[in-house]
């Protein structure tokens, strides 16, 4: 068999799109699996606790931080659960997807420094079956996101609302009546 047979040629071809198609799913799977990895709470767990008040459990990611997917203003989005932020700050692609409003500026001291955020309000955040209304929010535009990563900061302006309770390295947060 020459080099220039066309049977050889087209065996190479085959062989080439069965290994690429083999990567293409090896990268499907694993994809899932570090995403399962950074945010273990894409579908969050809602339960009703002994007193008949709303609970959802959250689990820590890789890195031991609360990351989840919830929904503000109807849109799907991934939360980092932050006591040190005051508000909910969300960045400004976020702010636009979601129907938020940019208000007055104002200084925020965040991590990376002194910046300027607009003052906002949630209309609804829901955590799984706990609905939170009209809650202060910040819209920070140097938030940023980035796929797999966080695009909110889950700020006090909503925490103050639910009860906290940590056990087997799980956290459940409870919705007061």
């Amino acid at each position: 068999m020459q080099a220039s047979d066309p049977t050889a040629k087209l065996g190479k071809g085959f062989a080439l799109i069965a290994w690429l198609l083999l990567l293409a799913v090896i990268y499907l799977l694993f994809d899932d699996a570090i995403a399962a990895k950074l945010n273990p709470n894409q579908q969050l767990k809602s339960s009703l606790n002994a007193q008949g008040q709303q609970q959802v459990t959250l689990l820590p990611n890789a890195q031991g931080h609360y990351v989840g997917t919830l929904q503000l203003n109807g849109v799907d989005v991934v939360f980092l659960l932050d006591t040190g932020a005051t508000v909910v700050a969300v960045s400004t692609a976020v702010a636009k997807r979601t129907g938020m409003q940019q208000g007055q500026p104002y200084q925020v001291r965040t991590a990376n420094g002194v910046t300027t955020a607009y003052q906002s309000q949630i209309h609804e955040l829901k955590l799984g079956t706990i609905v939170l209304k009209d809650l202060p929010a910040s819209i920070v535009p140097n938030l940023t996101t980035t796929k797999g990563s966080t695009e909110i900061l889950l700020g006090m302006s909503a925490l103050k609302h639910l009860e906290f309770a940590q056990q087997a390295n799980q956290l459940q947060l409870i919705q007061r009546n």
